[in-house]
């Protein structure tokens, strides 16, 4: 199994949601977090004053998928939360050892 996260921006969660949901994902957990990356934020003036504004809002995604679903998914997201512009996000894919679902147990995939 892999656990994906994906950093997107938050007016793309809609779509990326939507996108998951038609392929069959049926889970995610959705945080509202802020950082930056190489664009390093951007100045904005504000009542006549200038400042720089260094963590900008984004949304993290966080999905456990069976290694053979890995790349479809993959391609859901980059899809659906890319606009072509700076600061679009990024994904990162990490191996899972184990998952269980502690109401019933369950185990592995099945879990998921």
């Amino acid at each position: 199994m892999k656990k994906i996260e994906a950093i997107i921006k938050p007016f793309k969660l809609e779509e990326v949601k939507s996108g998951l949901h038609e392929i069959g994902v049926e889970g995610m957990t959705v945080t509202e977090v802020k950082g930056f990356g190489r664009q390093k934020g951007h100045t904005e003036i504000y009542r006549g004053s200038e400042y720089t504004v260094d963590f900008l809002p984004k949304v993290k995604l966080e999905i456990v998928v069976p290694d053979d679903k890995l790349d479809l998914v993959l391609k859901t997201i980059t899809a659906n939360a890319k606009t072509g512009k700076i600061g679009d996000g990024k994904v990162f894919v990490m191996n899972v050892e184990q998952a269980i679902r502690i109401r019933t147990d369950e185990s592995g995939e099945k879990a998921v």
